[in-house]
């Protein structure tokens, strides 16, 4: 995975090349408009619609991502020429209009290594509008798939199980749900403190996209890496990029009243003895969210771990459990004190 991020980052900055210049091929005027074109290829953001070969602004990855079904994603930002993004004072990232922001998913041991899915979030005078894109069989080009689909996948866990599922690639409204910030569509994944460019990119590349790239910083850990960070923090790390862009103030889930943000304090309404605010199936019977030093009487795991479409967690964009997720989660419950 390391050797294909790493090639993909290389092409990326060849492409993007910090010249000044607008990326070349990219259709800016088709980006700009409200068209939803068939097919990905209309927009030019692929060399020879060749997802190995992306024409972008910058590369990225993330300190801790989103899981999906252990799909890799390669992540590029493609901005107009002559404009920057901005770090607001909150650590979102202002992307001027005519950005978009692209994310492929794929397994490296299916179909060749080629994508399955390319989704993008296309930021346009009236907002943020996201588009998904199934690549054909051939893998020529991709199909706009506004009613989403269910794809079948296999591939391999890390502990080296056989997975065959249905893969689920969303609908522009299960786009929405996740993406929802007080009623509008926002970028998840791109925030000052879990964002990482790529250590080949020069200061006057990161000037070149940004006005402010010094507000760049990744202070959370990488969920899976124990010397990035304590239990406690990486399991927060990987709550904020599994579940927070739902469970905030403002955002689809609020009404829950747990909320999973890294700026969240870790008290009542992270959880932690935090009763169900509603009646079902979804806390198992349980009392609390997270019931200190009990994992399994905590029906955040409860939910973590489930399949099942009226109890799992998050509820979309995922078809198998991410069992190594889960025992981070475990092992911070686990390690707090009991309540007397």
């Amino acid at each position: 995975m390391k050797r294909a991020v790493a090639a993909l980052v290389a092409a990326l900055l060849c492409a993007s090349g910090a010249s000044g210049g607008a990326p070349p091929h990219v259709d800016q005027a088709l980006i700009d408009g409200d068209a939803m074109p068939p097919k990905l290829s209309a927009f030019g953001l692929f060399a020879a619609n060749d997802p190995a070969r992306p024409v972008a602004s910058f590369a990225y990855t993330l300190e801790t991502p989103l899981f999906s079904d252990y799909a890799e994603k390669h992540r590029f930002v493609s901005i107009p020429a002559g404009q920057k993004a901005k770090v607001r004072a909150d650590g979102t990232i202002d992307f001027p209009v005519g950005t978009v922001i692209v994310k492929s998913f794929g397994w490296p041991d299916w179909n060749g290594g080629r994508p399955v899915e390319t989704r993008l979030l296309i930021h346009r005078a009236k907002g943020w509008t996201a588009l998904p894109y199934i690549w054909d069989a051939d893998g020529k080009d991709a199909s706009l798939a506004i009613a989403g689909r269910r794809v079948p996948v296999t591939f391999k866990s890390p502990d080296g199980e056989a997975h065959s599922i249905q893969y689920g690639v969303p609908n522009r409204n299960q786009c929405k749900e996740c993406h929802n910030l007080a009623g509008t569509i926002e970028p998840i994944g791109p925030k000052a403190r879990n964002l990482v460019l790529p250590t080949a990119m020069t200061d006057d590349a990161r000037h070149l996209y940004f006005d402010n790239p010094e507000a760049l910083k990744p202070i959370m850990p990488r969920w899976d890496d124990p010397k990035s960070g304590t239990v406690q923090d990486r399991a927060r790390a990987y709550l904020e990029a599994n579940c927070a862009h739902c469970h905030n103030p403002e955002g689809s889930a609020s009404n829950s009243g747990l909320f999973l943000r890294w700026t969240d304090p870790v008290g009542v309404n992270y959880g932690i003895g935090k009763r169900p605010t509603a009646a079902g199936r979804g806390s198992g019977g349980m009392d609390f969210a997270i019931a200190p030093g009990d994992p399994n009487h905590s029906f955040l795991i409860y939910r973590l771990e489930s399949l099942d479409p009226g109890i799992a967690m998050p509820e979309l964009g995922r078809s198998t459990v991410h069992k190594e997720g889960a025992a981070l989660l475990r092992q911070w419950i686990a390690e707090m004190p009991k309540s007397e």
